[in-house]
């Protein structure tokens, strides 16, 4: 059999992948973390439990944390509840670095699935096209999240899979075809190409240069007149907060997740690798907080001082993962997460389509409310704690069946 070829968290060969994470008690990867070259195709079981770790917070794991604070109830708890909540316009809290550090964990598996077709010597038509393939199915399953199938027009034709698709596409094709120094001179000149355009740019509305405001930004002006469809408005109703221009530093996400790939694949010792992911996170996030004060840091206009802050955070999660699963190989702890990892898309679309929290409330529902009797507010745990059970014994026997997502 071939070497899997996984672009990110959905791109898996069955057999090859419940093989690279297979159920063992200290998790061998396909790979050794060691001080040469990772082969193309390979798997660092670090970043299938990072993305599990991403996960886990999007399909219910931040409904546990906000259920556990509001059951401790004190000011402290309070104030990490907040954490568990998006930012409603400027700032930045731990809720907000949850869909960038999944593209960034797009853009690192790159270097390891495409490694073997980049340079001049190599034919790119085959991987082109599987990556073409991959945009479209990927664009089509985020329609149907969207409703495409409930034929309510007009429909939202963007949305976290278009967004997902789009930067996935544009990073794989800038990986094929560039060296790593162009591709750092493109990862610039976005950041900077972006604060240009919102900074020098007069917004229509107001004729402003530099506005950054919810109602009258240009990126929001753009999205109100141009974008096809409906602008999903539960977070940012004045544009769609994955929008058509913060497409493009969106990409400048992923593209950070291929230098970190690319570093990690190379001959360095495991120990410098982890250094360098950790400095180079610290000072892309102090970068980001010091541009804040002349380029806001806002995750619905995906600013270019957004892209460092969270894709800093993202670095240095991915140092640590990987120190810890790949380098120390302290594994056990791991697998829960390695589980929502390998299915990542599946759980995602999962969630929508199977009624995880309403099976919940059908099995623990009673003990709930007995609980909540003696604890106000437990009940709410106690629900969170029983979907997310369900969610991981469903991926569980998918993975222990080698059932993985491809597309």
């Amino acid at each position: 059999m071939t070497e899997p070829e996984w672009d990110e968290a959905i791109v898996t060969d069955p057999t090859e992948a419940a093989r690279a994470a297979s159920v063992q008690p200290d998790f061998e990867p396909a790979v050794e973390a060691q001080a040469s070259t990772t082969p193309p195709g390979s798997r660092l079981l670090s970043i299938d439990a990072l993305r599990g770790f991403d996960m886990f917070w999007i399909v219910g794991g931040d409904d546990l944390a906000r259920s556990l604070t509001k059951w401790w109830g004190t000011p402290a708890a309070m104030e990490l509840h907040e954490q568990f909540e998006h930012v409603d316009w400027a700032g930045f809290r731990f809720y907000d670095l949850i869909f960038p550090l999944f593209l960034f964990l797009v853009g690192a598996v790159l270097p390891f699935s495409l490694a073997k077709y980049a340079g001049p010597d190599n034919s790119k038509s085959g991987p082109l096209l599987r990556i073409a393939r991959r945009v479209l199915v990927l664009y089509l399953l985020g329609l149907i999240y969207s409703g495409l199938l409930n034929f309510h027009f007009p429909m939202r034709m963007t949305g976290v899979l278009p967004r997902i698709a789009f930067c996935y596409g544009a990073a794989a094709v800038i990986y094929l075809f560039t060296t790593v120094r162009v591709r750092a001179i493109i990862l610039v000149a976005i950041l900077l190409g972006y604060w240009a355009i919102l900074a020098l740019i007069p917004a229509p509305e107001t004729g402003k240069r530099g506005d950054y405001a919810k109602e009258t930004n240009l990126a929001g002006y753009i999205d109100r007149h141009y974008l096809p469809g409906k602008i999903f408005d539960g977070y940012y109703k004045y544009g769609d907060n994955e929008g058509l221009l913060s497409m493009i530093p969106a990409v400048a996400t992923a593209l950070l997740g291929v230098m970190a790939g690319t570093w990690l694949r190379t001959d360095r010792k495991p120990w410098l690798k982890v250094g360098v992911l950790i400095a180079a996170g610290a000072a892309s996030v102090a970068l980001g907080y010091a541009w804040d004060p002349v380029f806001p840091i806002i995750k619905n206009l995906w600013t270019s001082s957004f892209v460092l802050v969270a894709g800093g955070f993202s670095l240095i999660l991915l140092g640590l993962f990987y120190a810890i699963i790949d380098v120390i190989r302290l594994r056990g702890w791991a697998f829960f997460f390695v589980v929502i990892g390998m299915n990542a898309i599946t759980i995602y679309i999962g969630t929508r389509l199977i009624p995880f929290d309403d099976i919940a409330k059908t099995l623990f529902g009673g003990t709930a409310r007995i609980a909540n009797g003696y604890s106000p507010g437990l009940q709410g745990v106690i629900l969170a704690v029983g979907t997310l059970a369900l969610e991981w014994l469903f991926l569980l026997d998918l993975y222990r069946r080698k059932i993985f997502l491809r597309v």
